[in-house]
Formats: structure tokens, sequence, C-alpha cells
């Protein structure tokens, strides 16, 4: 047997840097952490990974006797009596325009509250304000859409304050025209102050000497705060918008559920509403299934676009 001709430089070099080389120096180096990492793979592949095959029945006629496999085969039937429905375009520009909505209006917010805090010097003032702001996160959805109702009913404290101004009292949720300014200020209310802790944390981040530097050089806050804070913290606004993108379908069903009615379905009815009631109340599951997995690809086109253009314009990304 002749012998193997010894590596080049080259060649030895690329095999060190391989891959697999790689893993394994790393494995060695962070052993406990990849131990730590086993929990968490084995969570996401149990109950995010393995239960992606059951949404091979949206392409079937499933039926429970059947099972999944024993269903009859029906291609892209579902989506297309999806697309042709009454209602594809209805839940289709609701869920865009609350999207946006979301983006335009919920999404800054809490880099704003991040931003107000980090100038306030009184820290106990700052703790306040950052406790009662975190306190809407911790209540309970159901509570909340209760709040919400006995709010905005037509003797409710909000009716109650217009009247003051000559406004007649109104039930509020039963108006289509005001179910999505309802929602997205009950959003924000409820979640800006747990979404700026990641804004917060970033800005502790930033270097104290730049802002010394600025002082000296006679920039006012209002300067510090466009040509040092938020370039900071622009890489962390960038992640937290791409992720946004990827979830940007996913609007609230929970919420939807349990605030709409169909005297609003007209401007409050979402892709996720709908598969809820065909899939659990009219038990279209197939048909539901086909529904959830077009916003599921229409997610992940957003969230590979965004990550894109993100790469190509700022040099920050996912991957």
């Amino acid at each position: 047997m002749s012998k193997l001709a010894p590596l080049s430089g080259y060649e030895t070099a690329a095999n060190t840097n391989s891959f697999r080389h790689r893993f394994i120096r790393d494995f060695k180096l962070n052993r406990l952490l990849y131990f730590m990492m086993i929990p968490v793979m084995l969570y996401y592949v149990i109950f995010h990974y393995a239960p992606m095959y059951g949404a091979i029945i949206a392409f079937k006629d499933f039926s429970p006797m059947k099972g999944i496999i024993g269903s009859d085969w029906v291609g892209l039937q579902h989506f297309q009596d999806f697309f042709s429905s009454y209602y594809f375009w209805r839940i289709l520009k609701n869920t865009v325009v609350i999207s946006v909505y979301s983006i335009l209006f919920m999404f800054p917010a809490p880099i704003i509250l991040a931003l107000l805090i980090n100038e306030v010097r009184n820290q106990t003032f700052k703790r306040v304000v950052q406790t009662f702001s975190y306190m809407p996160y911790f209540i309970s959805l159901v509570v909340i859409c209760g709040m919400i109702t006995d709010f905005t009913n037509s003797n409710g404290i909000i009716n109650s304050l217009f009247s003051w101004l000559g406004y007649d009292g109104t039930a509020m949720l039963q108006k289509p025209g005001l179910f999505r300014p309802i929602y997205i200020l009950s959003e924000i209310w409820q979640k800006i102050g747990w979404e700026s802790i990641i804004y917060i944390a970033a800005l502790a981040g930033i270097d104290q000497e730049q802002y010394e530097a600025a002082r000296i050089d006679g920039a006012s806050r209002l300067k510090q705060m466009l040509h040092i804070t938020l370039p900071g913290i622009l890489p962390t606004i960038t992640i937290m918008f791409i992720l946004r993108m990827g979830n940007m379908l996913n609007v609230g069903f929970e919420k939807i559920i349990l605030l709409y009615s169909p005297v609003t379905y007209e401007t409050a009815d979402v892709i996720s509403s709908f598969v809820y009631r065909k899939g659990l109340l009219e038990f279209g599951w197939s048909y539901s299934s086909a529904v959830g997995l077009f916003n599921s690809v229409i997610n992940l086109i957003l969230l590979i676009s965004a990550n894109y253009i993100s790469r190509r314009v700022n040099k920050t990304s996912l991957w």
C-alpha cells in the first residue's frame, strides 16, 4: 500500500479551518455552555420543529379518523379556496394595516421612552417611571381586555371624559373605525415599558467618555442624543426591527379575539383570528392550516428581505 502524500500548507490550513475542526475546538473550550444549550435545543425541537410535521395537513383533506398519513391528498386546493374566497382581501388588508400601524407607532415608542429615561438624572424618579411603565405588561391579557372594554363602553371613563367636551357616549369597540386606534394605543400602553428594557440596556453600554468629549466641545443634550446616543443603539434598533418584520403579520390574535365582535369584523378580523374561527370553531383544520402556512411563508419572506436589506445598507444583520 502506497503512503498518502503529505498535505500542502494550503490544504493543512483549509483542513484546520473547516467547520468540523472549528466546532471541535470550540466545543473543547466551551463544553459547559454546549451542555447548557441541550435543554433549549430540546425545547425547540419538541415544541417548535416536530409540530411542523402537522403542516402537511394543509395539503390534505384531514380527517381525524384517517390520521395525517391516511387523509386524502388535495394539493393546493385549500390555498386556492382561500385566495378566491370573499374574506381573503378583507383579512389581508386588516392584517397589513394593523401591522403597518404597529411598525409606525409601536416600534419607535419604547425607543423614545428609553431615550427620555436616559436623560433623567433623578434616579428615584427614573425608577418610579420605569416601574409604572413595566406594570401593564405583567397584567393578564384577559384582564387588560376587560379593562379596555369597561373603559370604552358607553358609560366608561373615556366616554365620561369626552362627555365634558360635548360628545355623546358610545360603545367605542362597537365602532369599526375606532377598533384599530384602540388596539394600537392599548398595545403601546401595555408593552412600551417592557420593550424599552433592551434599549435601556443598550444605552448603558455606550462609552461615557464620548459624552464627556462632546460636552467639552460644547455639544448640547440634543446633539449628544443625535450624534452619540442614537448611533450607539442603532445596531440594537436594527436587530429589533428585523425581528419585528419577521412577525409582522402575526398580529396578536388573542387580543383581537377578546376585543372584536361580528360588528367590527370589517376592520378587526385578521389572518390569525380567521384561522382560529375556521380551525377551532368550524373544524376546518386543513383549510386553517393552509391559511396559517401562507401567513408563515409571508413572514419568512419579510424576515429574509429585511435582513438582506439591513446587511447591505448598514452591515448589521441576524446572519
